[in-house]
């Protein structure tokens, strides 16, 4: 055979098999590529945006609104507090909270209830991940504050009694086994609650009812303040609670709108509920307190605002507009109900009502969801015209269950823990001069 025609056989048989692949290659090149997660940097900047609104939620927001509520001689004690533990659980959080919150395995083991160490203190995590469309480390900050503001509200309900080292080691024990596994049951794609399809949009669940659980069992185990409910013990200074209760209310935006964790229409309807709901609890409070008390207080209307915001935040980004309004209105009522007619009922010293609103603000919230998710009732939940209202109810009333059983038996543990290593409350002397100078040695006014 000459060379030439050894040539002509080999061109055939390339030519053959080229035309035999060309089906193949025209169906991978009709295929799309796959998807290579990439940065937004509008959605990043949002997303930044509204981590620093959550930091002014807490430091000075929610410090300003609680040193308010307190007598003179422990304002500082409470600042402390929220400033110690903002710093406090920013630390633990990059140190494991996020890990075992949103690390980890989806399935098998423990992946319903915790997540692993896989990313302790941040391994694993470069500048350069991604984690949606933005960077992976800005979900890591931004849960750090929802992290940070849920240990530090606790600290309403101890107020004005409890060691300055019992609240720090109280909140760090809490932190690890309550607000950590409650996260990654309710957020994390593992989790328990997650894949019960429990509706969670900003923290209901997560932060609300889990710190205001919290805060009544520690009120109840540390016992009432000296002269509670035998003499007045009023606030010293309302214009502190009302300038924090304004930074609280726009940092709140950052909360719910930042949830969507893009700048799209999601977190334009969650910001505008955050505008709706407050609005309509703040009236509602005032006029439930004239009607029921005789005068509506600036705060009772900074409350009423605080409990719309709480109830709002599970449903921010499921309910329509006027579905905001509505559970808005109705958490502000039982909200007041709670602080003016339960607590004084049950008797138990919730210093600053963090039980009485965002306790029961985030149960009603909660549950609410349930209803004005409906898209039949304008609502954004999932399923479309599958939506079952009942089945959601059943499912927001576990969550709120399991929510409420975990925090309150953590809560109690943890007090029993501090207790025995170094005593929860300071002296009754220490009481009665104030924390402020007994506690951190100095006074807010001279």
């Amino acid at each position: 055979m000459t060379a030439t025609n050894t040539s002509k056989i080999m061109g055939a048989a390339a030519l053959a098999s080229l035309l035999t692949a060309l089906p193949a290659l025209a169906q991978d090149a009709a295929a799309p590529a796959e998807a290579v997660p990439t940065i937004d940097s509008g959605h990043t900047a949002w997303m930044l945006v509204s981590t620093v609104l959550v930091i002014l939620m807490i430091i000075p927001g929610l410090a300003l609104f609680y040193g308010g509520l307190v007598r003179a001689k422990n304002v500082l004690s409470v600042l402390m507090q929220v400033l110690a533990g903002f710093a406090m659980i920013a630390l633990l959080w990059v140190a494991y909270g996020y890990s075992l919150a949103f690390g980890g395995p989806t399935e098998g083991g423990l992946a319903g209830y915790i997540g692993d160490f896989s990313k302790f203190f941040l391994y694993g995590v470069p500048p350069e991940a991604v984690s949606g469309s933005i960077p992976e480390l800005v979900f890591v900050v931004f849960q750090l504050t929802f992290a940070a503001i849920t240990c530090t509200l606790v600290v309403g309900g101890i107020a004005e009694r409890m060691k300055f080292g019992a609240v720090m080691l109280f909140l760090a024990i809490w932190f690890t086994f309550s607000y950590v596994p409650i996260a990654h049951m309710v957020w994390s794609g593992g989790g328990l609650l997650f894949n019960m399809g429990a509706l969670d949009f900003a923290g209901g669940t997560v932060v609300h009812i889990n710190s205001g659980v919290a805060a009544l069992v520690a009120a109840i185990i540390l016992g009432p303040r000296m002269g509670f409910l035998k003499e007045p013990i009023a606030p010293h200074n309302l214009v502190f609670t009302f300038i924090g209760a304004s930074l609280l209310w726009v940092g709140w935006f950052g909360f719910n709108a930042g949830s969507a964790l893009a700048a799209n229409g999601t977190a334009a309807q969650a910001f505008l509920n955050t505008i709706t709901a407050p609005a309509a609890a703040a009236l509602a409070w005032a006029l439930g307190e004239k009607f029921t008390r005789g005068h509506a207080s600036l705060l009772g209307a900074a409350s009423g605002a605080v409990a719309g915001l709480v109830a709002i935040t599970p449903a921010a980004g499921f309910a329509g507009t006027f579905g905001s309004i509505v559970l808005g209105a109705v958490a502000a009522l039982i909200c007041l109900w709670a602080v003016v007619t339960l607590k004084p009922w049950l008797k138990y010293d919730d210093s600053l009502d963090v039980f009485g609103i965002h306790g029961i603000g985030g149960i009603v919230g909660a549950i609410g969801t349930a209803i004005v998710a409906a898209p039949s009732l304008g609502g954004f939940g999932p399923g479309g015209a599958d939506y079952s209202i009942g089945g959601q109810l059943v499912t927001q009333i576990t969550a709120v269950v399991i929510a409420v059983v975990w925090s309150a038996v953590v809560a109690l543990v943890a007090l029993l823990i501090v207790k025995a290593v170094m005593g929860l409350r300071v002296t009754e002397s220490a009481e009665t001069d104030g924390l402020d100078l007994t506690s951190h040695g100095e006074r807010a006014y001279n």
